[in-house]
C-alpha cells in the first residue's frame, strides 16, 4: 500500500473504532434520562435500580470513548494537515464548538451527575442527566456539520487559495446535515436500545431473582429499538434525495456499494424484525425463553450497520477530501512516509482496540453481576435499591 491509502486506512479504523463508543453514547443517554425522570416522578425503587444500572454502563462507555476521540484530533494535524491549510477556516469551526460542548458542558454535567446522587435536589439532578443529552446531541450536530461540509462545502468561498466561511447560516444547514443528523441519532437510539435488549435477554435466560427488572427494560428496549430504527431507515434514504451527480459512480461505486448495499439491506431487515415482530410481541419476549439467544445475537447488529454506514459515506466521496474542492491526496501531509504512518496505525489501533476491549469487559461484567453492589449513587446510601421492589 502507498502513503496515501495507508493514512486512509488509519483514519478509517480510528474512525470506526472512535464511532462504536459514540453510537452508543448518543443511544444510552437519553435513554437513561428518561428512566431517570421516571423514577424522580414515581420514587420507585425499581424505577432508580434501572438508572443506575444503564447509568454505570453509560459513564463507563463515556469515559473510554472520551480517550478514543483524542486520536481523531491528533490525526488531523498528523496526516492531513492539507486540509488544515486549505480548509480549517471553516472545518475548523464546527470542530472547535463540538470540543467546547462535549468536553466542558457535557462532561461538566455529567460529573455533577455522578457525584450529585444524594446531593443535589431532585428536580437538578434529573436536569444534569438531560442537559449531558441535549449536549450530547449538539456535539453531534457539530460534527456532523463538519462532516456535511466535507460531503457539501456551503457556506464558503475560495480566497486566496484557501476556503473561508462567508456564510454561517448555510454551514449549518447544509442540505446533506439536515437529514443526516437525525439519521445519526435514530441509529444512536437504536443501538442504544439494542443493547437493553440483548443485554436484559442474557440475564432473564440465566436468572430468576431479577425477572421484573430486565423484563422491564426488555420492553423499554423493544420500544425505543421500534423507534430508533424507524428513524434510522427513513432518514437513511431521505439522504438520497441531496446527493450530488457523481456521488457513488466512476471509481468509488464499487468500493462504496458494498457497504451501502449490506448496510440498506440489513437495515430494511432490521425495521421489518423490531416493527412488525418484536413490538407486536413486545409483551411476551420476555416470557419466551426461546427467543433470547436471537435477541442476544442481535445485539452487535447495530454497531456493524452504523460502520457500514459511515464507511459508506466516506468512500463515496473518493477522490474528493472536500467535494470538487480538494482531493485527498492535496490534503495529505506532505513528506509523509510509509514507515511513519505505518507506526502511528499501529500505535492507534493497539490503544484504540485495547479500549475497546476493556470497555466491551467492563460493561460485561455489569450486565452478568446484574443491578447489584452499583458504584453509581452508592455513596449517599450503601445499598442497592433495585433489589427492593
Amino acid at each position: 500500500m502507498d502513503v496515501l491509502d495507508l493514512a486512509r486506512l488509519q483514519f478509517a479504523v480510528t474512525g470506526s473504532l472512535h464511532f462504536l463508543f459514540v453510537v452508543l453514547t448518543l443511544g444510552l443517554a437519553p435513554l437513561v434520562a428518561i428512566m431517570h425522570t421516571q423514577w424522580a416522578l414515581s420514587g420507585k425503587p425499581l424505577r432508580e435500580g434501572m438508572t443506575r444500572f444503564w447509568g454505570q454502563i453509560y459513564v463507563i462507555n463515556y469515559a473510554l470513548g472520551i480517550v478514543t476521540g483524542l486520536v481523531m484530533e491528533f490525526q488531523f494535524g498528523l496526516s492531513w494537515s492539507g486540509l488544515s491549510h486549505y480548509a480549517g477556516d471553516v472545518f475548523g469551526a464546527p470542530l472547535a464548538m463540538e470540543t467546547l460542548v462535549a468536553f466542558f458542558l457535557e462532561s461538566t454535567f455529567l460529573g455533577l451527575w455522578i457525584f450529585g446522587w444524594g446531593r443535589l435536589p431532585k428536580a437538578l439532578h434529573v436536569a444534569c442527566i438531560w442537559i449531558v443529552t441535549l449536549t450530547a446531541y449538539a456535539s453531534a450536530f457539530f460534527i456532523m456539520a463538519a462532516n456535511s461540509f466535507l460531503q457539501n462545502p456551503a457556506g464558503a468561498v475560495a480566497r486566496g487559495g484557501r476556503l473561508e466561511l462567508v456564510d454561517a447560516g448555510a454551514l449549518f444547514t447544509n442540505k446533506t446535515l439536515v437529514f443526516a443528523f437525525p439519521h445519526v441519532i435514530g441509529a444512536g437510539l437504536f443501538t442504544g436500545a439494542m443493547v437493553l435488549v440483548g443485554a436484559s435477554a442474557y440475564n432473564l435466560r440465566r436468572r430468576s431473582d431479577q425477572v421484573q427488572f430486565f423484563t422491564k427494560s426488555l420492553r423499554t428496549g423493544v420500544l425505543f429499538a421500534s423507534l430508533g430504527i424507524f428513524l434510522t431507515v427513513g432518514f437513511g434514504y431521505a439522504q438520497f434525495g441531496g446527493l450530488q451527480d457523481g456521488k457513488f459512480k466512476g471509481a468509488s461505486a464499487a468500493a462504496a456499494g458494498v457497504p451501502l448495499s449490506s448496510m440498506m439491506l440489513i437495515g430494511d431487515l432490521l425495521m421489518f424484525v423490531v416493527l412488525f415482530l418484536m413490538l407486536p410481541l413486545i409483551y411476551f419476549l420476555p416470557r419466551w425463553r426461546w427467543t433470547h439467544p436471537l435477541l442476544i445475537a442481535m445485539t452487535p447488529v447495530p454497531f456493524v450497520v452504523a460502520i457500514l454506514g459511515w464507511l459508506a459515506r466516506e468512500i463515496g466521496r473518493q477522490p474528493w477530501m472536500i467535494w470538487e474542492k480538494l482531493t485527498v491526496a492535496d490534503a495529505m501531509t506532505p513528506g509523509l512516509t510509509s514507515g511513519m504512518i505505518t507506526f502511528s496505525l499501529v500505535g492507534f489501533v493497539t490503544v484504540l482496540g485495547l479500549l475497546a476491549l476493556v470497555d466491551y469487559v467492563l460493561i460485561a461484567r455489569v450486565v452478568r453481576r446484574g443491578p447489584r453492589d452499583l458504584a453509581l449513587g452508592a455513596a449517599d446510601e450503601q445499598r442497592s435499591p433495585a433489589l427492593s421492589y
